[in-house]
């Protein structure tokens, strides 16, 4: 192989040969005529819709189910495998959708039962996370994004000694998340241990909540601050300056 590089990097026939090989493989193509390259197609996305609800239907929601507590009718999952590590309660309302793959994470150190519950009608997004100590509880309706993670503990004490013991936190700072019915969490957003997010209200992508959010409220940023208030009146929103 050292001799085959010396002779590609070389400035002789060899060389010049070898490069030239080197780029036609790597910028070969072929024609597709539509009338032979659509039908294939056609047969490859029939063949792998067929394949990935089979999957979904026999082996990813059976499987999360098992795990469940209690669940309700038309829940549906992804073509994923959840993540689920430790023992806790997991109940389910009626036509959630859990869409990609989630990590649900469950500490019993602090409870007999951590328990996450999601109400009726919730949607949530691929690659999101809970990590339960004591209890996270999403309403009804519902709209959670990709990557948005809850967690209702550090998972660390704050004192730094302690921390250095590998101690757990302390179970006083161990405080359940509350989400209520309706609430819509944008991409990438964060919810810390104790947070409350009223009815009705909308956390922006990337927001960091670490307090919270009163009824019908807009929220945005690092640390997550009300930005708009949302009324009654449909499409009606007031932002603040």
């Amino acid at each position: 192989m050292s001799g085959l590089r010396r002779a590609a990097l070389g400035t002789g026939a060899v060389g010049r040969v070898l490069r030239s090989a080197y780029r036609a493989v790597r910028g070969a193509s072929v024609p597709a005529p539509a009338l032979i390259v659509k039908p294939i197609l056609a047969v490859y996305v029939a063949i792998r819709g067929l394949w990935y609800v089979g999957y979904r239907v026999l082996v990813c929601e059976p499987l999360f189910k098992a795990y469940c507590h209690q669940y309700g009718r038309r829940l549906h999952t992804g073509s994923f495998v959840h993540w689920v590590k430790g023992r806790g309660r997991i109940i389910v309302g009626d036509d959630v959708l859990l869409d990609g793959k989630i990590s649900f994470g469950f500490a019993a150190r602090f409870t007999e039962h951590p328990t996450l519950t999601i109400g009726d009608r919730t949607g949530i997004g691929h690659g999101c996370s809970f990590t339960v100590g004591r209890a996270i509880t999403i309403g009804a309706d519902c709209r959670i994004a990709g990557s948005v993670r809850f967690f209702d503990s550090n998972g660390h004490p704050a004192d730094p000694e302690r921390r250095r013991r590998g101690e757990p936190p302390d179970p006083d700072s161990v405080k359940p998340i509350t989400v209520a019915d309706n609430v819509w969490i944008g991409f990438g957003a964060m919810v810390f241990p104790g947070v409350s997010i009223g009815e009705g209200s909308v956390v922006s992508a990337g927001s960091v909540v670490l307090s919270d959010v009163p009824a019908n409220t807009i929220v945005a940023g690092n640390p997550a601050r009300r930005i708009g208030n949302l009324t009654n009146a449909p499409n009606a929103v007031s932002k603040e300056t």
